[in-house]
């Protein structure tokens, strides 16, 4: 299973991060209770990984953005078990902040599945 750091390290490796300014991060995992604030012991998970992959290829064409790295698990998780992990690696806060906030709205609105269990 990937991590984080796992995601920064391939970010860091790109042979252009020397126009990098940033490496922005979100590491989302699963709540034990749903937005509705009723419980929940796991979570099934699937993803779009044809629309994830066309959602990462566009993004990196945004001005500014030099990498994007996104590892999602599928199947059942459990509370606190990483779901969805993002990094990103921008020139400065203005293109950068966006994108990450843009990359994970797309993935939860139209590429994840997700069923609380």
């Amino acid at each position: 299973m990937k991590t984080i750091h796992d995601l920064i390290e391939e970010v860091r490796s790109n042979p252009r991060i020397d126009r990098a300014g940033m490496i922005l991060c979100h590491n989302g995992i699963v709540r034990g209770f749903s937005r509705g604030g009723e419980e929940v012991s796991k979570l099934k998970v699937k993803a779009d990984r044809k629309a994830l992959e066309k959602l990462i290829d566009e993004t990196k064409k945004k001005p500014g953005i030099v990498d994007l790295k996104v590892h999602i698990n599928e199947g059942v998780l459990g509370v606190g078990d990483d779901v969805m992990l993002v990094v990103v690696a921008g020139d400065v806060r203005e293109n950068t902040f966006p994108v990450l906030i843009e990359v994970v709205d797309t993935i939860k609105r139209s590429i994840l599945e997700k069923e609380d269990i």
